[in-house]
């Protein structure tokens, strides 16, 4: 009889393919934005860094994989936040720096940005990855100096960090796995 370990079985699964195809889709955001690039899970009120590839040299925004970033701040946070429940949503905005209309800006146009909202001095543009069931489980963002990125940095990024997201959610669909 088939049961609940099924289901972890299948998650366990989607994550492993989910990471293992992250490193080649991160290194190529990287090349193609000139940016670090990372993708974001949340675990509880936190999010982790579960994959980076960093810019070899100059100024950068150097996340290590393992790194625990907190869901107030953040274009990453912004994402893993939109499309959850909205008693989460709701408790996720007592101490975030963005507004509920914020995250329904993100949720109208499927990216969100940030500029020296998790740190001074550094800008980010993010985008859902999804499972096959539709389900936000992971965000991929690309992250610099606002020199670098601008005050606008979706104008600049958002079209390859979409891209990036779509190429993982699309994994995941050809797996069959949820993640």
């Amino acid at each position: 009889m088939l049961g609940p370990r099924l289901t972890e079985l299948a998650s366990a699964a989607g994550e492993d393919r989910l990471l293992a195809t992250a490193g080649p889709v991160l290194a190529r955001l990287r090349d193609i934005t000139g940016e670090s690039a990372q993708l974001f899970r949340r675990q509880g009120d936190m999010r982790v860094c579960a994959a980076a590839a960093e810019r070899p040299a100059g100024l950068r925004d150097t996340i290590p994989v393992g790194s625990q970033l907190t869901m107030s701040a953040g274009s990453g946070a912004q994402v893993l936040l939109a499309w959850e429940d909205p008693e989460r949503i709701q408790r996720g905005l007592l101490s975030s720096s963005f507004s509920a209309v914020a995250l329904a800006t993100v949720r109208r146009r499927g990216w969100a940005q940030s500029v020296g909202e998790r740190e001074a001095g550094v800008a980010s543009v993010s985008a859902p990855v999804r499972s096959p069931s539709g389900k936000v489980i992971a965000a991929v963002s690309v992250s610099g100096p606002i020199e670098r990125l601008s005050r606008q940095p979706g104008r600049l990024h958002a079209p390859a960090v979409m891209a990036a997201a779509e190429r993982l959610s699309d994994v995941l669909r050809r797996s069959g796995a949820e993640g």
